[in-house]
């Protein structure tokens, strides 16, 4: 997944994207004396991976502090902020905190001052909905007066990014928060964080008695799985309202897919996404396809990239989607081996109440003559697939010329074909 920030705003206020675009500091103060004269209309500013340092940050921050400026988004991933530009940024905030609704400082090397980015987010007047740390080396210190700022202010933020910071030891604060009923946190994402199955215990007991609020969460790249069966409770639970779940490597077995299987049987209808990739739960597959089969399931994306998935698995998930096909919008089934299988799944996908839109079988093993069953399956039901990646397979000419001139139908909804 990138680490980049798009604004999941669906409105139409202005907006100012020069991320990637080699601004320099000359520009930048160019930038900020045009928004100066004229703060009130500019609502949304991305400067990602531009090396603006601290000098550009501070000028961005003296436009920040102008009562007059009604700026909601800022993107500022990798852009060579240090302790010093933060400082600048959250003195800004802290004059003028109630417009900024989102803010990504991503990859930029601010650990040591998410305490003043904390004063920030406690102050009764910020109205800071999504906050974006990843690769900030934020530390349990930082992690620590972040939960505390949140537990005084906890009822405006709605999705906070802490990837790649090693916060294993403070996730008991974090929960704390969480558990808290003023909390409206409905994003969070944990990813790399050097979560325990102590970690976990506690996430998942601040989940269970608070679970209406959160609709995902990435537990991604830590090694819980263990601790699999206490987040499986929470999905149990009636009042859980969690939409997506990724726990790529983790860690999973057979016996926490189970558990985990086992809960979304018994409380089927709220999950949308479900990433399970690189955990080798292979010969759980089947029990995974019972939950996909249930009629009340309404799982839109299910990621299984090397899961150890063989002909057997590939066999039993095909036979839940021919009975239930039509939820799931994207499947990925990449870096299993299961080109022997290729019939099957083309079985589910000429099926006309079929609606998936997204296949990714990257590095599956599929030769010429799978790839041509594949194209005879989508020219017969040509209407819902949308992108399809076959990278690293054993394509020969025709298997690439079928694929091509699939994509060049003009009655084929194929647009993006990878191989």
């Amino acid at each position: 997944m990138a680490d980049t920030q798009t604004s999941r705003d669906e409105d139409f206020s202005p907006g100012c994207s020069l991320s990637d675009c080699g601004v320099t500091d000359k520009d930048c103060a160019a930038l900020t004396s045009v928004l100066r004269s004229n703060p009130s209309n500019l609502r949304q500013l991305d400067l990602s991976s531009e090396k603006l340092g601290d000098s550009g940050v501070k000028l961005i921050s003296a436009v920040l502090e102008d009562p007059q400026c009604k700026l909601d988004t800022l993107g500022l991933f990798d852009c060579g902020v240090t302790d010093e530009g933060c400082a600048a940024l959250t003195s800004a905030l802290r004059s003028n905190p109630s417009h900024l609704r989102e803010l990504n400082l991503s990859k930029n090397k601010i650990g040591k001052s998410v305490s003043l980015l904390s004063d920030v987010l406690q102050d009764p007047h910020c109205k800071l909905e999504r906050l974006w740390l990843s690769n900030c080396g934020v530390t349990d210190e930082g992690c620590a007066a972040l939960t505390s700022a949140l537990r005084s202010n906890p009822s405006h933020l709605r999705e906070l990014n802490l990837f790649g910071n090693k916060i294993g030891k403070s996730v008991n604060l974090l929960s704390d928060v969480l558990q808290d009923p003023h909390c409206k946190l409905e994003i969070l994402w944990l990813w790399d964080c050097g979560v325990t199955d102590e970690g976990c215990a506690a996430l998942a007991s601040a989940l269970r008695s608070n679970p209406s609020h959160l609709r995902e969460l990435n537990l991604a790249g830590n090694k819980i799985g263990n601790s699999v069966n206490l987040l499986s409770d929470v999905l149990k639970d009636p009042h859980c309202k969690l939409e997506k779940l990724c726990l790529n490597d983790c860690g999973i077995t057979d016996e926490g897919c189970a558990a985990l299987t086992s809960a979304l049987r018994s409380n089927p209808s709220h999950l949308r996404v479900l990433s399970l990739s690189e955990n080798k739960i292979g010969k759980s597959v089947n029990l995974l396809s019972d939950v996909l089969q249930d009629p009340h399931c309404k799982l839109e994306r299910l990621q299984l990239n090397r899961c150890e998935i063989t002909d057997e698995g590939c066999a039993a998930l095909t036979s839940a989607l021919r009975s239930n096909p039509s939820h799931l919008r994207g499947l990925d089934l990449s870096g299993n081996k299961i080109g022997d299988s290729l019939s099957l799944l083309s079985a589910v996908l000429e099926d006309p109440h079929c609606k998936l839109e997204i296949l990714w079988l990257n590095d599956c093993g599929v030769t010429d003559e799978g790839c041509a069953v594949l194209a005879s399956a989508l020219r017969s039901n040509p209407s819902h697939l949308t992108e399809l990646d076959l990278i690293v397979n054993n394509l020969g000419q025709s298997g690439v010329k079928l694929l091509s001139d699939l994509k060049d139908d003009p009655n084929n909804k194929l647009e993006t074909l990878y191989y």
